[in-house]
C-alpha cells in the first residue's frame, strides 16, 4: 500500500487543523462545559453557581419522572429504528425486482429526506389534527378517538409514525443500492441452489446486506435519540404537560424552560455516556459478526 508523503511535516497538521478546530469548538468544548456545569447548581438569572457535587445526578436517578422519560425513550428508539429499517427493507426488496440501475430515481427519492424534522412534525399535526385530520378520521372509522397532544398514548403513536415516515426514504435508498450492488452471478447461483425466495433472501441476500444494515442501524438509533427533537417539539405543541418526552427533549425543557441548567447538564452527560456505551457495544460486539465482502 502506497503511503502519502509530505516534504513539510507541518503540512498535514495544517490540513487537519480546520477540521480539528471545528470538532474542538462544537463538540469537545460544549461537552466539557456540560460536564463542568453538571456539578453546580446554577442561578437561573446567571448571578452565580454553587458546587453541589453529584447531587444533580442522584436527584435524576431518584426522580420517577426521569425514569419514566428514560423508559419511553428506549421504547420509542426501538420502535422507530425497527419500523424504519423493516419497512424500508421491504420496499427496497420489492423495488429491486422491477428497478435496476435507476440512478435518477434514487436521486429524486432522496430529496424526501431533505424535509426538516420540524416540517415533518407540522405535517404530522395536519394529518393527526383532531376533527378533520385524514389519519384521525381513518382511526375514527374503527372507533378510535385520536387526540393528539391530549392523550399520552395517542401522542406517542403520532411521534412514532411521523418519525418513522421521516426516516424511511434514506433507509430505502441505502438498502436499494445495496441490493443492486450484489453481483448477478451470485443471485443466479442462489436461484439454482434454493427455489424458495424467502429462504434465499435470509440465507444469501441479507448476509450480503449486513454492512449496509449495520451502518443503518447506527444511523437510525442516533436519529431516534437526537434528530427527532424537532418532531417531538412540534407534535407536543410546546406544551409538554403529561405528553411523552424523549431524553433529549427533556434536556431542553428543563434547561431552557425550567432554568435548571445544572440538572439539564447532568442529563446531557448521562445521555452522552449512554450513546458512547452503545456505540462501543455496536462496533466491538455486533461488528464482529459482520463480514464485508
Amino acid at each position: 500500500m502506497k503511503r502519502a508523503g509530505f516534504s513539510n511535516p507541518w503540512l498535514p497538521v495544517a490540513l487537519l487543523l480546520p477540521q480539528l478546530s471545528i470538532i474542538a469548538i462544537f463538540f469537545y468544548w460544549p461537552a466539557g462545559w456540560a460536564i463542568h456545569s453538571s456539578f453546580f447548581l446554577q442561578d437561573p438569572f446567571g448571578f452565580g453557581s454553587s458546587f453541589v457535587g453529584l447531587d444533580n445526578y442522584t436527584d435524576l436517578f431518584g426522580a420517577v419522572e426521569y425514569r419514566k422519560v428514560a423508559g419511553f425513550t428506549v421504547i420509542f428508539t426501538l420502535l422507530v429504528t425497527f419500523l424504519s429499517l423493516a419497512i424500508a427493507l421491504l420496499l427496497a426488496v420489492k423495488a429491486d425486482k422491477v428497478i435496476r440501475g435507476a440512478r435518477s430515481y434514487r436521486t429524486l427519492l432522496m430529496w424526501v429526506y431533505a424535509i426538516a424534522p420540524p416540517v415533518a412534525g407540522f405535517l404530522g399535526i395536519m394529518f393527526f389534527q383532531q376533527g378533520n385530520g385524514p389519519i384521525t378520521q381513518f382511526f375514527g372509522f374503527f372507533g378510535w378517538e385520536f387526540m393528539l397532544g391530549v392523550n399520552y398514548t395517542d401522542t406517542a403513536t403520532a411521534m412514532v409514525i411521523v418519525s418513522v415516515w421521516k426516516q424511511i426514504p434514506v433507509n430505502f435508498i441505502f438498502f436499494l443500492s445495496g441490493l443492486q450492488s450484489i453481483p448477478k452471478s451470485v443471485q443466479e447461483a442462489a436461484v439454482i441452489d434454493n427455489n424458495s425466495g424467502t429462504s434465499r433472501f435470509w440465507d444469501i441476500t441479507f448476509p450480503l446486506l449486513a454492512p449496509t444494515a449495520f451502518f443503518l442501524l447506527i444511523i437510525n438509533i442516533t436519529y431516534a435519540l437526537f434528530d427527532t427533537f424537532g418532531v417531538v417539539d412540534t407534535l407536543v405543541k410546546g406544551e409538554p404537560g403529561n405528553n411523552p418526552l424523549t431524553l433529549v427533549y427533556k434536556v431542553y425543557v428543563d434547561g431552557f424552560r425550567g432554568n435548571d441548567l445544572g440538572g439539564s447538564s447532568a442529563q446531557s452527560v448521562i445521555l452522552m455516556v449512554l450513546v458512547l456505551i452503545l456505540t462501543v457495544f455496536q462496533f466491538r460486539l455486533i461488528e464482529r459478526r459482520i463480514h464485508y465482502t
